[in-house]
């Protein structure tokens, strides 16, 4: 299973717990306040089992059906819709899903209740009063709240990246931490010239294409989005998940075979087929929280300057990927990549050169 697929179904597994959580909280809410003395006290007909068993099943369910919903369709379908849009679409959806949980709830308990089948005259009687009952609507308020919190929750980890959004709810970089890790560089050939001739607007629209057909490549590969610096991705590795199948440099040619898959829409749209360079670097960075109003987690250290100067010398030395020997001899790459070595290169601003290497695909790992 992709890295993707993996993480959303990771994200339902925690709106499935968490909804069945609140509907255990608000079964608890009702039995408080039934026992204050602003009530008249529950009804014969209460039990405090019946009404968690009345929250927790449509919170499972809810989860089930609307959890997917805003996870597998919502997330994706509608990410290039205003909120507002979402909001609507969610609401109504909702709406329904509220509808029929009460419906199949209803099928099943009233006649429990009764004791008589559905069809009997009492029995259908109980059925209408049930799903007429001020109950559900209580709980369609209650938990309206509880879907559009839990899109909201979704929104802004998309917005920071699954990751990054985890660790500032940890707090897990309050305080700098020293970390190894491995970084790509890539940017995109011929943006000025490419801008100039779509002009701003529809340059945009081509990088929002291009940022999200890289996406599922990226976290394929086990990478972490950092920025977007115009037209310019980076991309950030632990180190062990980095060198492990030395996924850092599967994910530049994952993006090579995406964008290729994407030919025909780009040439129709754009007239031009995204091509790109990347540099590659690894060393220890320092990473920690920044931030008051807009708060998010950067890393700092000569490694990411280091990157982008690499990633500068593609042009110059006309190569599409360049890596570091420090990165390289931490991979095993030999029945997959050809790399070639360029010597040392001075980077402007480095106190000592940099020894760098070309790579590329050897013709059977491009053919399987």
């Amino acid at each position: 299973m992709k890295a993707a697929t993996q993480i959303k179904f990771r994200q339902l597994g925690i709106i499935m717990l968490l909804w069945l959580f609140f509907g255990f909280v608000i079964a608890i809410y009702d039995h408080l306040q039934l026992l204050t003395y602003y009530s008249l006290g529950p009804s014969p007909a209460y039990s405090f089992g019946n009404s968690v068993i009345r929250n927790m099943v449509p919170g499972f369910i809810g989860a089930l059906l609307g959890g997917s919903l805003l996870v597998f369709y919502v997330n994706e379908k509608f990410r290039d819709k205003p909120y507002g849009y979402t909001i609507a679409f969610v609401g109504i959806s909702f709406v329904l899903i509220v509808a029929f949980i009460t419906v199949v709830m209803a099928v099943f308990l009233v006649p429990l209740q009764t004791g008589r089948a559905l069809s009997d005259p009492g029995t259908w009687q109980a059925f209408l009063d049930f799903i007429t009952d001020p109950y559900p609507l209580k709980n369609a308020v209650v938990w309206a709240f509880i879907v559009e919190f839990t899109q909201l929750m979704l929104q802004i980890n998309s917005k920071f990246g699954h990751r990054t959004f985890w660790n500032i709810l940890r707090g897990r970089y309050n305080t700098p931490k020293e970390e190894k890790r491995i970084f790509m560089f890539l940017d995109l050939d011929n943006s000025t010239s490419t801008a100039e001739r779509l002009g701003n607007e529809k340059y945009h629209r081509l990088l929002k294409d291009f940022f999200a057909d890289i996406t599922d490549p990226i976290i394929d590969n086990k990478g972490n989005i950092y920025q977007y610096v115009g037209d310019e991705v980076v991309v950030a590795w632990d180190y062990n998940q980095g060198v492990e199948a030395h996924q850092c440099l599967k994910c530049f040619f994952d993006i090579k075979t995406r964008i290729a898959k994407k030919s025909r829409y780009y040439q129709e749209n754009y007239g031009w087929i995204p091509s790109f360079k990347a540099g590659f670097h690894s060393g220890n960075v320092v990473a920690g929280e920044v931030g008051i109003i807009k708060r998010d987690i950067t890393y700092s250290g000569d490694v990411l300057n280091t990157t982008a100067r690499i990633l500068g010398k593609c042009s110059e030395l006309k190569e599409e990927i360049l890596v570091s020997s420090e990165l390289l001899s931490l991979l095993n790459i030999s029945k997959e990549y050809q790399s070639r070595m360029l010597g040392k290169v001075y980077l402007k601003g480095k106190s000592k050169d940099v020894l760098i290497h070309s790579l590329s695909l050897l013709q059977n790992a491009q053919g399987a």
